[in-house]
């Protein structure tokens, strides 16, 4: 820490201090993943979650279905089925790391904001 940082620091209360330690705490990725079922989003959150789970065991199923067919024609099906889930599961998983990332950097914003208005005696 530099001294502006240091003068800021030792000009807030003591409760402010306690609110921005709060906000420097590591957050885990669990805590992350949990926070995004809080807020606005958090049914489209819920729905990506459960639809995450969804396109899972149907590609595993696909997968049991093409180990016990024999025509060529079910064989190309069960494997597009195979590709479109994978497809659709590494969507929507980048779909939840984008709103955990989203989060992460409104939090780090906020941070910011509450030193800048507390370091202005606001």
């Amino acid at each position: 820490m530099d001294s502006y940082d240091k003068r800021i620091f030792e000009g807030l209360t003591s409760e402010d201090q306690a609110f921005l330690k709060n906000l420097e705490d590591d957050r885990g990725l669990f805590t992350q993943m949990f926070a995004t079922f809080d807020g606005p989003l958090k049914y489209w959150t819920i729905y990506v979650f459960v639809m995450t789970f969804a396109f899972f065991g149907l590609g595993v199923y696909a997968g049991f279905q093409l180990v016990a067919t024999e025509s060529v024609q079910m064989i190309a099906v069960w494997t597009l089925v195979i590709w479109f889930c994978l497809f659709a599961v590494g969507m929507l998983k980048i779909w939840l790391f984008m709103r955990m990332n989203h989060l992460a950097t409104l939090r780090e914003l906020k941070k910011i904001e509450f030193l800048v208005l507390k370091g202005q005696g606001v």
